[in-house]
């Protein structure tokens, strides 16, 4: 795994944790969403052991329109997201780069963040630019691309996948509960579970 250095954590989260995070959480201590807000984590430079960022976890859009602290995007109590935390603990994802394709436009929707994008295809071209760039500033060579969920997976795809390895993992608000989300993640990821 690549070693992040604290300079590059420190200019990501800088330039990039508006929208950013990685994929990692504090542990589950009284039900499955608790401690998921919880950002003390990235305070200790020992995190920098667990972060991995030649694997790069892309979703689509903000859901909500909310002020957010660096590093709170996939961070929260509300929502699915305690799914992605649940099914990738003790994966090669955990630890893993996490960000958005698509900055700056709130839609909690994505049929309509689609028509929207299909309307404004210019909005799509700047925010593979931006994201290339944010790649860049990741300071690795030859990412993995996980999208998380089929419409991100047709945008990295069509616009980097001659560039990267694009993959796809279930998107965490598949209507599913945690453990049927986590078997579909582990199956996607062709990992074998542990009887």
């Amino acid at each position: 795994m690549t070693k992040l250095s604290i300079e590059t954590f420190n200019h990501l989260k800088r330039k990039h944790g508006n929208h950013s995070s990685w994929a990692v959480w504090e542990e589950e201590t009284n039900g499955p969403k608790s401690n998921m807000d919880d950002l003390s984590i990235f305070e200790n430079e020992k995190i920098l052991e667990f972060l991995n960022p030649k694997i790069i976890l892309v979703a689509l859009n903000f859901s909500v329109d909310v002020e957010m602290k660096p590093l709170q995007n996939f961070h929260g109590k509300n929502g699915e997201v305690y799914k992605l935390r649940y099914a990738l603990k003790h994966t090669p994802l955990w630890g893993a780069y996490m960000t958005d394709i698509i900055e700056g436009h709130v839609d909690p929707n994505a049929k309509s963040m689609m028509q929207y994008l299909a309307d404004n295809p210019g909005v799509v071209v700047e925010n593979i630019k931006r994201f290339e760039n944010e790649i860049k500033d990741l300071n690795v060579d030859n990412p993995i691309l996980y999208a998380l969920g089929n419409d991100v997976f047709k945008i990295l795809n069509n616009n980097l996948g001659d560039i990267y390895q694009v993959k796809q993992i279930t998107h965490y608000a598949w209507r599913k509960n945690r453990e049927i989300y986590k078997e579909r993640v582990l199956d996607e990821l062709n990992i074998s579970r542990k009887s």
